[in-house]
């Protein structure tokens, strides 16, 4: 089921995998030797950058980052590729396929890392932007359970329940709620305003600890009770500690904007 959290701009899921913005630029260099010559094809030393990038970021041991190690896998798949191309392999469709469907991949993976490094985050614009959550944030956090029905009447109804001695608020959600919090008796853990949708927030905010909404509140999600547990000072994150988590989601909406611009200029049928 829904919630009615919603997440802060900064902390949102990311769209794109793209390189960091200070990453420094391609630099050309004089050739390397070949790592090695397999029935006369040259393996181009940037195989073994290649080979040694991908097992780093899959955290394998040390022994597979090894010149030998890396060597003797780039061997073994040449004479892979060899006998493939024997056999004709690569006429096959869905091979042929999938081949170019990676080099597209590659390309377009190219063209992000090309827009990023030419387009980095300015200090300012992040600073700027952190000001803007610290201030949407506020000072105060809050933390409260709901039960979510469908139904005014519903709400009404457990609402009086909550008027009868021994019935708890975390039975009824438990029962009733058709929200995930629902298995907590409801509770949403510590939150913000900001985090919320408005008018679940301006309700919730409104009441004092301990106090249960007088009335069903609505919301694009059903009719809520909603009940104040306790409230705490806010401890917002220093700059320091989340610009680099701000400057990776403003170059992700950057990126957004960059494909949003060529797909606004090009003929999608």
């Amino acid at each position: 089921m829904h919630r009615p959290v919603l997440t802060l701009p900064f902390l949102a899921a990311l769209s794109f995998t793209v390189m960091a913005a200070d990453a420094p630029a391609p630099q050309e260099t004089a050739p390397k030797a070949p790592v090695a010559v397999v029935n006369g094809v040259a393996i181009p030393a940037i195989y073994a950058d290649f080979v040694r990038q991908n097992r780093l970021s899959r955290n394998l041991p040390p022994e597979l980052l090894t010149a030998e190690s890396v060597r003797d896998s780039l061997v073994a798949s040449e004479l892979l590729v060899q006998d493939a191309l024997k056999k004709g392999l690569d006429k096959d469709a869905t091979v042929a396929a999938a081949m170019e469907f990676q080099r597209k991949e590659l390309l377009g993976k190219a063209a992000v890392e090309d827009f990023v490094r030419k387009n980095p985050v300015g200090e300012d614009i992040i600073k700027a932007e952190y000001e803007k959550a610290k201030a949407k944030a506020g000072d105060k956090e809050y933390r409260a359970r709901h039960i979510l029905v469908p139904t005014e009447k519903e709400a009404k109804d457990l609402l009086a329940q909550l008027k009868k001695p021994k019935v708890k608020f975390e039975d009824l959600a438990k029962k009733y709620s058709k929200d995930s919090s629902a298995d907590r008796g409801g509770d949403l853990d510590w939150t913000l305003p900001a985090n919320l949708v408005p008018e679940f927030a301006q309700a919730m905010t409104a009441l004092k600890k301990g106090q249960i909404s007088p009335t069903p509140v609505q919301t694009q999600f059903g009719w809520h009770i909603i009940r104040l547990d306790d409230v705490r000072d806010l401890a917002f994150p220093a700059y320091d500690q989340i610009k680099g988590r701000i400057a990776s989601q403003l170059q992700q909406q950057a990126v957004r904007r960059y494909v949003q611009s060529l797909r606004a200029e090009a003929k999608v049928e």
